[in-house]
């Protein structure tokens, strides 16, 4: 399976915003996050000291989507981390989606990391997500 996002220079000028698209939902859930842990800072220079487990439930996956990326920011700020990664799985059950994910990452550090932007929170301006044929796609505006 692939999944890739890119970010989108045009389109909020005062945040940032990006597109991320999967051959799956779940190849989805792996590309938007991405997106989010490296607008935060590169994830190759965070150590994977911290670690938080999510279990999510929602009936609407553009809503399980935006709930699982506003959890990264509210783990951001709450423990005050950044990421190296997202390992997830995202599956149907009758009516609902489900997510399970490991976020991992380490306490910010000026020094050792590379960062990047302090992402203030998930936005639902502009915000799309939809399927075409087999692939899926979403788009995400970032207020930093």
């Amino acid at each position: 399976m692939a999944h890739s996002f890119r970010f989108l220079d045009d389109i909020a000028l005062a945040d940032l915003a990006f597109e991320a698209e999967g051959d799956s939902v779940e190849e989805l859930f792996r590309a938007a996050p991405r997106a989010v842990l490296e607008t935060l800072a590169d994830p190759a220079s965070v150590a994977a000291t911290w670690e938080r487990r999510i279990t999510k439930t929602e009936a609407d996956p553009a809503d399980l989507l935006f709930e699982w990326l506003s959890d990264i920011v509210y783990w951001k700020d709450a423990d005050g981390v950044v990421f190296h990664d997202a390992e997830l799985s995202v599956r149907q059950e009758g009516s609902t989606w489900r997510l399970e994910a490991v976020l991992r990452g380490a306490s910010v550090d000026q020094i050792a990391q590379t960062l990047h932007n302090d992402v203030k929170g998930i936005t639902k301006h502009l915000y799309v997500v939809k399927q075409e044929g087999p692939r899926w796609f979403a788009r995400v505006v970032v207020d930093v």
